[in-house]
């Protein structure tokens, strides 16, 4: 068992409270499911060529899958051997960041529009003649559930971004993330596409920015830490 992290730094005052360590084999596995998936579903809607409405969808997927690779990035830096640096001991937790804000977020926000479309895809449906179109109804909002757990995930400890704003800016940030999300699904279903490019693009750079702050405020965290609590010398 690990010994428990020091509180208190060499001249008596509180240390800044950093995430936990995690398993970064963990997150490199989440790397590959958030690489493969939101991509394999862009070509997807890509091949059934109605980029009217799939157009933003298609994008926020493309960026999830890509900011995987990055999220990846991050996590293989992960060192805290010799050599290591308050950079390199950040590694996972930036990760992390990326991974939750730039990749999982734009999935959730194309996911029910996504559904949405496929279920009424005119290409990927074709109609018997005297068929009768059969409403979802409610049900096809039963994606967007996915929403919810991510919010219990973000605002009960679980994200890296608690340990990086304070708890009414963490409150703020996910709310409106979960605003956005849905704002950007209204204008979905009504069509009003330009509207959806603009909430989904708010949303995007609002991710962006909290990620590169989230990541400078970690690395900044982690060298006052060490700054304040030097490690101990190796044993020869």
């Amino acid at each position: 068992m690990s010994k428990d992290r020091a509180t208190k730094g060499a001249d008596g005052l509180p240390l800044p409270i950093l995430p936990p360590e995690r398993d970064a084999r963990v997150w490199a596995r989440l790397v590959r499911v958030m690489f493969y998936t939101p991509g394999f579903m862009g070509l997807l809607l890509i091949k059934t060529g109605e980029p009217a409405s799939f157009g933003i969808t298609i994008e926020l997927l493309m960026l999830a899958s890509a900011a995987a690779i990055v999220g990846g990035l991050f996590i293989g830096s992960e060192s805290s051997g010799a050599g290591a640096t308050a950079a390199s001991k950040v590694g996972t937790w930036s990760g992390a960041l990326v991974l939750e804000l730039l990749s999982v977020v734009p999935f959730l926000s194309a996911i029910p529009a996504l559904f949405h479309e496929l279920a009424h895809s005119n290409l990927l449906h074709t109609k018997a003649f005297g068929a009768v179109d059969v409403s979802l109804g409610a049900s096809e909002l039963l994606p967007a559930v996915a929403i919810l757990p991510f919010m219990i995930y973000e605002l009960s400890g679980f994200g890296t971004l608690h340990f990086v704003l304070t708890k009414a800016a963490n409150w703020i940030i996910n709310g409106a993330v979960l605003c956005l999300i849905v704002a950007s699904y209204v204008a979905n279903r009504e069509a009003e596409y330009a509207w959806e490019r603009r909430f989904s693009g708010l949303l995007v750079i609002i991710m962006a920015i909290t990620v590169f702050y989230g990541i400078q405020k970690l690395k900044q965290m982690q060298a006052e830490y060490d700054k304040r609590c030097p490690p101990k010398a190796p044993k020869d």
